[in-house]
């Protein structure tokens, strides 16, 4: 039976990992803590095989005065709950950092992409896995996700401003765009591989599907038995300022991980993309 330790008690992947190996009781144990206080630091990690790391600041500003917070929450933090994890014996150490490392100037990832972020959210996420790599050994290894937008039921970001407007408006602008994303269950299952294999890496977990932001938006409003026309009308005007407004640009740009560096040896792509958008609204 693995035992699993989970820091970031209340967070979303966190809360979901827990439920999601709710199915699994003869295999798993799991606990969550905090790391709000020190009381973290007298914690005995000795009796865990694995931790998984989601404790962390979420992408919400990129403010300067948010840096040095981002930085101590997002890196310090984590460098500091790996060294402990390794001193008291924990077999595996698990990251989950994002896809926000190559910053915004990219639209299509591939294995030869450069990280390069463009704010302090990604760029503490990226100093986070540059601090917890070297201290992988044949007793100690690591891994790190770096997923795309997760999205479920009580999700934040921008997944829930899109809902709510399928909900409300009558059109939508119909922009051909490609986004990669990766419903909760996916991601859950995802990590419950990783554990089993004890794979070490960096990986890049997504869903089957790109995403369509209209379609998703038109597929939303069709749960809750509403019409939503799409349009084109509107193109002109997001098109000039996809690249220079930040909401715009999340919404209506493209970012995606090619498809061939999702590929793992095990299936864990047991939601498509109809099915997540029923589960997440019902």
């Amino acid at each position: 039976m693995k035992k699993i330790l989970i820091t970031g008690k209340n967070s979303f992947v966190g809360t979901s990992f827990i439920k999601w190996l709710d199915q699994y009781p003869e295999k798993y144990t799991i606990d969550s803590i905090s790391l709000r206080d020190n009381s973290w630091r007298e914690f005995d990690f000795s009796r865990y095989d694995v931790l998984l790391h989601v404790a962390g600041i979420a992408h919400v500003s990129s403010s300067p005065k948010m840096k040095e917070l981002y930085y101590k929450v997002n890196c310090d933090l984590t460098i500091e709950t790996a060294k402990k994890a390794k001193s008291e014996g924990v077999k595996q150490f698990i990251f989950i950092s994002s896809i926000k490392v190559y910053g915004d100037s990219v639209t299509e990832i591939d294995k030869d992409t450069i990280p390069n972020p463009s704010d302090y959210y990604g760029s503490s996420k990226l100093k986070a896995e540059e601090g917890i790599k070297p201290l992988e050994d044949n007793n100690f290894i690591i891994s790190i996700i770096r997923p795309p937008m997760i999205y479920g039921k009580n999700s934040k970001g921008n997944y829930p401003k899109l809902a709510r407007a399928a909900q409300k408006l009558p059109i939508f602008p119909n922009i051909d765009n490609q986004r990669s994303m990766i419903h909760i269950d996916n991601l859950c299952e995802f990590i419950r591989l990783i554990i089993d294999n004890r794979e070490s890496g960096t990986f890049y977990p997504q869903n089957r599907e790109y995403v369509k932001t209209s379609e998703m938006v038109k597929i939303i409003a069709e749960v809750y038995g509403k019409k939503i026309r799409l349009t084109k009308l509107f193109n002109p005007l997001i098109i000039l300022t996809v690249k220079k407004i930040d909401v715009i640009n999340k919404m209506f740009g493209n970012l995606v991980y090619k498809k061939d560096m999702s590929n793992y040896k095990i299936n864990y792509q047991i939601r498509e993309l109809s099915e997540t958008i029923k589960l997440t609204e019902k």
